[in-house]
């Protein structure tokens, strides 16, 4: 009996990857926290990892590419049942997930797609459509302009260089945008998905362009910033510049609400829940869609106050 005991002990504790604990082990390897959209990404993760019985390693890169793939060796040195992270940028990865393929442990991407041609070193990617949001964007300030002469100067603070959103978003924006020659980018440049970033770039553009009608930002931490920088100037945001974001924090809406953001194309952070529905599938050797979509909307000053209350990140 002594002897029996032992044997199950030992069993139990080689299950899995959740040391000794038999609970499955997802490594998470995180962007970083440059924005209100990401922190409430990672707490949706945190939470839900908690909620499913998952054990959860969490890494955070700072926004640096080689730090997320130091952590994803990590994992695969610790034998995690499944890793999962948000990519910094899209190039770059074919050879960590490799070595992650070659160990036997799937890789889930989530909010960012990687440009990889071997669409092997992944099972599925969860997230939105960044091209699309781009498209959303546009399709309002085509509405918003409807009987309207040009030229009609926009200026666009892009995402992180390299990186899925600031690539697809600006595709999406200046598809649409460009089938009217009324419509003028006169600057385009990165503002990193940062608050503060976003305000030193926008003053750069107010300082350089005579006349700027819209703002384009690629997230609502960037059109803050900027916000601070067109108030400085003299300016009223949402009156004298039109702003267009992407996301939908609550800090978002509360400008949309004080007439200040004109517009927010919804980006869902939420995905825990669907995340670790995922890495049970997985870890069952169930198949899952190569791409799932989350769910978004579209929402204007007039719909602000009333979504305010109801905002969770």
């Amino acid at each position: 009996m002594l002897a029996a005991g032992l044997l199950v002990s030992l069993m139990a504790a080689c299950g899995g990857g959740g040391g000794g604990s038999g609970k499955l082990t997802l490594g998470f390897a995180q962007v970083g926290a440059e924005s209100g959209w990401r922190t409430a990404n990672t707490k949706s993760i945190q939470e839900s990892a908690e909620q499913a019985g998952i054990n959860l390693k969490f890494s955070d890169a700072q926004q640096k590419q080689e730090n997320q793939i130091k952590a994803i060796r990590s994992y695969i040195q610790q034998k995690v049942d499944v890793i999962a992270f948000s990519p910094v940028v899209e190039s770059g990865w074919d050879t960590v997930l490799k070595e992650a393929k070659d160990a036997k442990i799937p890789v889930v991407l989530t909010d960012r797609a990687i440009d990889s041609a071997d669409t092997s070193l992944y099972v599925s990617f969860l997230g939105s459509d960044f091209v699309e949001e781009g498209r959303r964007a546009a399709d309002w300030l085509v509405k918003d302009s409807q009987g309207k002469s040009g030229p009609i100067n926009i200026v666009q603070l892009e995402g992180t260089t390299g990186s899925a959103p600031a690539i697809d978003r600006k595709k999406g924006f200046e598809e649409v945008v460009s089938k009217d020659p009324k419509f003028k980018i006169v600057a385009s440049q990165t503002g990193d998905f940062t608050r503060a970033k976003g305000k030193e770039v926008m003053q750069a553009f107010l300082k350089a362009q005579p006349k700027i009608d819209v703002l384009f930002a690629h997230n609502d931490d960037m059109a803050l910033g900027a916000i601070q920088a067109i108030e400085e100037a003299g300016k009223k945001p949402g009156v004298d510049i039109k702003i267009i974001s992407i996301d939908g924090v609550k800090d978002a809406f509360q400008a949309m609400k004080d007439g200040k953001i004109n517009v927010v194309v919804e980006c869902n952070p939420l995905l825990g829940p669907q995340l670790m529905d995922i890495v049970k599938k997985v870890t069952k050797g169930e198949q899952v869609p190569k791409r799932i979509q989350t769910q978004e909307g579209v929402f204007t000053q007039d719909q602000a106050a009333a979504a305010l209350p109801n905002r969770k990140y």
